[in-house]
């Protein structure tokens, strides 16, 4: 499984959509693509057209939505605890725990901000 952040979904989904062919070569090679309830906020909360809005019904099923739970709060809370500069970080910290806790990597274009997080794969495309 893999996560994307919202940075590929903007990448991906608008503009000149530099990140669309190898999302598309991810999903023909099987893998199951996911977003966290938080990465779906950041991405609806920009202006949408409706051929994203589309792209993105064809692309996310309701169940590759991962909620922010219980869970990834802890372990967001736990990883804010152990990572260099945090602040101003919470929310790439909360994507990342939801995408730790359901075992998947994570794809970011921006790697900087999730590479000092313990165990945390990160996709390079």
């Amino acid at each position: 499984m893999m996560h994307l952040d919202t940075s590929v979904l903007i990448d991906a989904l608008t503009g000149p959509r530099r990140s669309m062919p190898a999302l598309r070569r991810i999903v023909a090679d099987g893998v199951r693509v996911a977003v966290s309830s938080l990465v779906f906020y950041e991405w609806r909360r920009g202006p949408r057209t409706a051929a994203e809005l589309a792209i993105e019904a064809a692309l996310l099923a309701p169940e590759a939505m991962i909620a922010f739970g219980p869970e990834e709060a802890a372990l967001a809370a736990t990883l804010y605890g152990r990572v260099s500069r945090p602040r101003g970080r919470e929310i790439d910290l909360a994507i990342a725990a939801c995408a730790l806790r359901q075992g998947a990597s994570l794809w970011a274009l921006n790697t900087r901000d999730f590479s000092d997080i313990p165990d945390l794969a990160l996709h390079r495309p």
